[in-house]
């Protein structure tokens, strides 16, 4: 026993100060992937409505869907290279093996893909249609179609906390809605040929198809141990296939006369790489933050986009929009809260033997 403590104290004593810089390095990646999505969320929103309200030319959202997804299908395949040391004869024998031979596990990607594609195709029309602000607020209401879909779909538990939350989100949503339509701060940001209803059925659609893609996809990540990165591949795949289809469906005529980047500017090029990064970026937050920190990342991204919207695109801030602003913020940090207490930093006595027998549960960093 004597021996036991004194080579724990060695171990401790010899590999304390790299343990404790490897959890210095993940909790700057953390902090910096949230702050970084932040930036994403609301800044993508931003362009967005300033690409599609300047005077101009407007290019094709639809080409710009499928751009996005060719730039997360390539990203996604170099990353697939990058683990295979740059071997493209074994990454090619891998995607046969996992795209060909296994082709029914990958067909289970087209009905995500397709919601997705859907999904991504409605917030051009959303944010085409709604001040940034306002479509940032009303977005949070996929918080409230996830939290279903997960109950029904995945047999999830909601803490009472939550079910509060999601009732004062939806309360939130509802007084910005019923006074962004008839008040003046939606009438001083709103362009010429936009009409207010047509953004905000096209901002609940996505939501609820957000809801049930993401839902669908945590259950095929559980259900397998294909990993992420090909699973984004098939996702790729097929939301490429798609976002053409609808691409040829709704300007076909349009693009085969004027060309598939008809009015792509250097702003448009920043709007698809930034939806492309930030597809990806999810990824890094999923595996190193928490839903507390995620919680803070949404709830800035309203705060940051609201403010920038006043500055740049001059948009108003009434009370009952602040006040609404106020309890969809309120209601997301709330359901991002931890049911019980927090995890331990350590795994308890007799786990680090048997931890099979252990139930705690420890959060990924």
């Amino acid at each position: 026993m004597a021996a036991a403590v004194a080579a724990e104290k060695e171990r401790t004593a010899g590999g304390g100060e790299p343990e404790s810089r490897s959890l210095s390095v993940n909790e700057k990646v953390k902090y910096a992937s949230l702050i970084v999505l932040v930036l994403q969320n609301a800044s993508v929103i931003l362009c967005i409505r300033y690409v599609r309200t300047t005077p101009g030319n407007k290019f094709f959202s639809t080409s710009a869907v499928v751009m996005v997804e060719l730039v997360k299908l390539c990203t996604c395949l170099l990353l697939l290279l990058g683990q295979k040391r740059g071997n493209v004869k074994d990454l090619a024998i891998y995607l046969y093996d996992s795209l060909i031979i296994q082709r029914m596990d990958t067909f289970k990607m087209a009905v995500p893909a397709l919601i997705y594609t859907l999904q991504n195709n409605l917030q051009f029309v959303a944010i085409s249609n709604l001040p940034a602000a306002t479509f940032q607020v009303t977005y949070q209401f996929k918080i409230l179609t996830t939290a279903v879909f997960s109950v029904l779909m995945l047999k999830k538990s909601l803490s009472r906390l939550q079910w509060a939350s999601l009732l004062v989100l939806f309360v939130g949503i509802a007084i910005v809605q019923v006074t962004q339509e008839a008040g003046a701060g939606s009438l001083a940001d709103r362009a010429p040929g936009q009409n207010y209803w047509v953004g905000l059925l096209a901002v609940v659609v996505s939501c609820n198809s957000s809801g049930f893609a993401g839902v669908y996809f945590e259950r095929i990540l559980k259900g397998s141990s294909t990993s992420v990165w090909l699973r984004n591949v098939q996702l790729g795949m097929f939301g490429t296939l798609l976002g053409l289809a609808a691409m040829w469906s709704k300007d076909g005529t349009a693009v085969a006369e004027r060309g598939f980047f008809h009015a792509y500017t250097p702003m448009v090029w920043c709007v698809v790489a930034n939806q492309a990064f930030g597809g990806l970026l999810v990824a890094v937050v999923v595996k190193y933050a928490d839903n507390i920190l995620k919680g803070f990342a949404a709830s800035f991204s309203i705060v940051l986009s609201t403010v920038a919207s006043v500055y740049l695109l001059d948009f108003h801030v009434d009370l009952h929009f602040a006040l609404g602003a106020g309890l969809v913020i309120g209601a997301v940090y709330m359901y991002s809260l931890p049911k019980g207490a927090p995890p331990a930093l350590s795994l308890p006595v007799g786990c680090q033997e048997q931890p099979n027998s252990c139930s705690t549960k420890l959060v990924a960093r």
